[in-house]
């Protein structure tokens, strides 16, 4: 097992199997991340991986489409897309307090 703090949840800390996908410890143990991927909003559950990055899988193209080489740089990753194998931290901001972003096509 492998533990999951919820920084933004009032550092919630929760065990999970390894390997479990971030966004879905996150819906089970009311972590919560925002999303909204059924929405048609994909890239709402981006988070920062403040501890334990190195136990995140690599970045799939997915990631790549929403998020800039400067945010995987800083620890962000998309919570649908990740994969834990081992203890991480992680917070994100709020949907209500998030300023819209253009997105630039490549």
């Amino acid at each position: 097992m492998v533990q999951v703090t919820f920084i933004t949840n009032n550092s919630l800390v929760v065990a999970a199997p390894e390997n479990s996908n971030l966004l879905r410890v996150s819906l089970r143990e009311k972590g919560g991340i925002p999303f909204k991927c059924g929405g048609g909003l994909c890239g709402t559950c981006k988070c920062l991986i403040e501890k334990g990055i190195e136990n995140t899988d690599a970045i799939k193209d997915k990631e790549r489409k929403h998020l800039s080489a400067a945010d995987f740089a800083a620890g962000h990753r998309m919570a649908c897309q990740t994969f834990i194998t081992g203890d991480i931290s992680v917070s994100w901001v709020p949907l209500a307090e998030r300023t819209p972003v253009k997105r630039v096509q490549a």
